[in-house]
């Protein structure tokens, strides 16, 4: 497997380069830290790797600033039984700790929505929304859920949004150092391959068709201020709105406009797989720490109509 390494002399972060990323601390972080992988963009945004920040310097600055996060996560059909209390156990344990945080958890079935016990500053809210008889059509209209909530409650109360899918585990910190103003999340399975293996749509009917892009990102976790969280949800959904009307369904569904967006409009920071890992993987000395993993995948029977 190959990874193309940006040369550190192009990622210098210096204070000027850094107006357009989220805080000022940034300029702290150690680049040099991780000579094995990538740690820079070309366009100067850092991937965020353990070892190249310091977390203490990046929960007080966040502080200061008064910093809070909406998290929003779907748990629909047999996915809440499985996969959401363990989600929001680990969340509570490692998920920005320190700062404002409400889960937003939309569900058909609020009534089975498990009551946990919540940190100092940390609420949930149930929000209902209809069940589909497809999961890539509950996969595809989480964007529509998500733009409605920011501009209903989100915007009036959050600086940051970070959309998860449920079916994952916080094992390691998952902290103020992955906030910014857009991010995006390097996919497990292919931030050490070529582009020419990356799975873009290849569909030039689709509106989430790619020639080519930077990096595969993963829609599994996604995130930044709220003003831009919302615009990406418009996008997405907006593309896969009219390959309805064309008859068009992206390969990869919600990610695959995901990509695209992503690729006209470069995210500001992105994490390093550390923040969502697949064990199934095997070992790469690459991840120090495993900060979300993926929980073992049942789609045969938790996704309808697979």
């Amino acid at each position: 497997m190959a990874l193309e390494l940006i040369p550190m002399e192009k990622c210098t972060l210096e204070s000027g380069k850094m107006l357009f990323l989220d805080h000022i601390v940034d300029v702290t972080l150690d680049l040099q830290s991780r000579l094995n992988v990538q740690t820079c963009t070309i366009w100067n945004a850092p991937i965020i790797w353990d070892g190249m920040f310091d977390a203490a310097l990046y929960d007080e600055a966040h502080k200061r600033k008064n910093s809070s996060v909406a998290l929003t996560v779907f748990a629909v059909g047999k996915y809440l039984d499985a996969y959401l209390e363990t989600f929001l156990h680990s969340s509570e344990q490692h998920f920005m700790l320190g700062l404002p945080v409400t889960y937003y958890i939309f569900t058909d079935t609020p009534k089975k929505v498990p009551v946990i016990s919540l940190g100092p500053n940390r609420s949930l809210k149930v929000m209902e929304v209809a069940s589909h008889s497809r999961w890539q059509d509950i996969s595809m209209t989480r964007m529509k859920s998500i733009s409605n909530i920011i501009e209903t409650e989100i915007r009036h109360k959050f600086s940051h949004v970070f959309c998860f899918d449920v079916d994952q585990e916080f094992t390691g910190r998952f902290g103020s150092e992955a906030l910014g103003e857009s991010v995006a999340l390097l996919h497990a399975y292919y931030y050490r391959l070529p582009k020419s293996m990356y799975t873009y749509d290849r569909n030039p009917n689709s509106k989430a068709y790619m020639e080519t892009g930077d990096f595969y990102y993963h829609a599994a976790v996604f995130g930044g201020r709220w003003k831009r969280v919302k615009a990406i949800a418009d996008a997405c959904y907006q593309g896969i709105v009219e390959d309805k009307k064309n008859n068009v369904e992206a390969l990869w569904h919600d990610e695959s406009h995901l990509n695209k967006y992503f690729w006209r409009n470069k995210p500001t920071r992105l994490l390093s797989p550390e923040y969502c890992w697949d064990d199934s993987i095997g070992h790469t000395s690459d991840i120090r720490v495993k900060r979300l993993i993926w929980a073992p995948k049942d789609y045969k029977n938790l996704r309808p109509n697979v």
